[in-house]
This record gives C-alpha cells, sequence and structure tokens, in this order.
C-alpha cells in the first residue's frame, strides 16, 4: 500500500496552535537569550527505541513556521522501520529557531511514531491472513487526521473518520430505538445510497437477526475466539465481518485466522506509547551533545 502524504492544510492550523501554546506570551526567553541570533546548527533527528516513523511533514512544518529557512531532510520517510540509533532526518538552519520548533515538533513526531509502530505490531502479528487491522475514532481531540495518518504509515487501514461518513449502530442506539430491527430500518430509510450500514452484536442470536436484515457489515464485539470461529461461519461472506474488544499483539493472530476482514483497536491510537526519538546536536570536532530532552 502506497502511503499518501497529508496535505499541509490538514495539520498547519493544528501545529500552528501547539506553537502558540508553547510560545506564549514572549517566545522563547531562554533561546533568545543565550544562542546568537546569527548562529546555524545541523542537527539529526535520531531514534532511540525501535519502530516505525510516522510524522516527518508535521515535524518539519513545526520547524519552519518558526523559521522557513529551517531545512529537514529525511534520510527514513514515514513508513519506515529505524533501529535506535539510526538517523531519521537531518536539519539545518538557524539555532535558535531550531530550540525554539524543536519540542513541538517531537512531540507530534514520537506521537505519531508511536501509534505507527503500535500498528506495524498488529498488522506483523496478522501477516498471511485475509484480516486487515484498522483503527477507530478513540482518538485524541483534535489529532484524528494525523493518528489515522499514523495508522496507515504502520500499514493499518482506517475506520470511519466521523459519525458522518458510515452508520455504526451499537448497542445505546439499538436501546433508544427499542430494537435491532427498528434501529436498522430507520438507518436505511435515512442513509445516503453511498452510505454503508454496520451493526454491532455481542451475542450470536443478535447477529442471526442482523444478518437477516441485510447490512453491510457487522461488528463482533468483545466475543470469544469461539463465538468468532461460530460468526464467521454463519455470515458466510453476506456482510464484512469485524472484531473488535481487547485485541492484543497475543491475540490478534488467533482472530485473524478465524477469517474475520477486520480486527479494530481502539487502543492503538489512545494508548499508543509515543516513539523515542531525540533530536541530537551535531558540532564538527566536538562530541554530540543532546538537546532532545529539553523539558
Amino acid at each position: 500500500m502506497t502511503l499518501t502524504r497529508l496535505l499541509p492544510i490538514l495539520y498547519e492550523p493544528l501545529v500552528r496552535t501547539a506553537l502558540l501554546e508553547d510560545l506564549g506570551r514572549a517566545g522563547d526567553i531562554t533561546a533568545d537569550a543565550i544562542v546568537p541570533s546569527d548562529r546555524q546548527a545541523s542537527p539529526v533527528l535520531r531514534a532511540r527505541q525501535k519502530g516505525v516513523v510516522a510524522g516527518l511533514d508535521i515535524a518539519r512544518c513545526a520547524f519552519q513556521l518558526v523559521n522557513p529557512a529551517i531545512r529537514l531532510d529525511p534520510e527514513r520517510p514515514d513508513g519506515s522501520v529505524v533501529a535506535p540509533g539510526d538517523v531519521i532526518a537531518a536539519i539545518e538552519g538557524p539555532a535558535r529557531a531550531l530550540l525554539t520548533g524543536e519540542r513541538t515538533a517531537l512531540n507530534f513526531l514520537c506521537r505519531l511514531s508511536g501509534v505507527a509502530t503500535a500498528t506495524a505490531e498488529l498488522v506483523s502479528a496478522t501477516a498471511g491472513t485475509k484480516a486487515r487491522i484498522v483503527c477507530t475514532r478513540k482518538t485524541t481531540p483534535g489529532l484524528r487526521t494525523l493518528e489515522k495518518y499514523a495508522v496507515r504509515a504502520g500499514g493499518g487501514s482506517n475506520h470511519r473518520f466521523g459519525l458522518d461518513d458510515a452508520v455504526l449502530i451499537k448497542d445505546n442506539h439499538i436501546a433508544l430505538a427499542g430494537d435491532i430491527g427498528t434501529a436498522v430500518a430507520r438507518a436505511k430509510a435515512n442513509a445516503g445510497h453511498l452510505v454503508k450500514i454496520e451493526v454491532e452484536v455481542d451475542t450470536l442470536t443478535q447477529l442471526e437477526q442482523v444478518l437477516a436484515l441485510g447490512v453491510d457489515a457487522v461488528l463482533l464485539d468483545n466475543m470469544t475466539v469461539d463465538q468468532l470461529r461460530q460468526a464467521v461461519a454463519m455470515t458466510g461472506g453476506r456482510a464484512i465481518t469485524e472484531a473488535s474488544g481487547r485485541i492484543t499483539a497475543e491475540t490478534a493472530r488467533a482472530i485473524a485466522a478465524i477469517g474475520v476482514d477486520l480486527i479494530s483497536a481502539g487502543w492503538l491510537t489512545h494508548s499508543s506509547a509515543a516513539l523515542d526519538i531525540g533530536l541530537d546536536y551535531v558540532q564538527v570536532g566536538t562530541p554530540a551533545p543532546r538537546i532532545g530532552e529539553i523539558a
């Protein structure tokens, strides 16, 4: 799968807001006081953990919003697997601006690379099966576009982006509608011809009801491996099957082997640990002090 880069208009406002949060009312009073205005620097972004890179364009944006003269040249583009010590990108530009933009750039880069890394682990665990790893709407508020991009960088796919691009009937919808039949009928009456309808079920009895109604996909929620096996057999290709609930790298393989079409995991975007990436300042003739740990 080719990874399509995000358009700058999708992330520039987010990066601008993050920089303004950091700059406050007076800018970077530390760098402005300590670093000469004409000082140039050539740091590198370096991996400190094994993982998958995502977010280099966003990091570049953070630096260039501070000073457009900064250059960031990737050596390991988004989607690349890196090991500790690998140089991810070379950077060059005014030292003050580099220091000012560093933390915001790393916040985005480490966060998104963490999501990509976690996704890649699940993708690897299910290799050789037809199951695709997908994310959910359990994203950091404001960062959904970026986190879903990071899932793609890790080899996964995206579930719906919001409440407006697909119908997903969950247990609370059914409770308020009165029953599954009523909920599905109302959805079909109101959905456009290009809008797909998925229904969440947690029992085989519910699945049987939903399949009789004719929907595009079924979300098999928190089912055991045996239940999932029965559910896939019952569905028989009449709808897309999605397994969800307590999915881990240890359990994903057994679930994928059953034959489900999708495996969704909300923790990919709401609980992935950031990948440790630092900005190392390279100075000819002297050891390279690390400036990536600035708080």
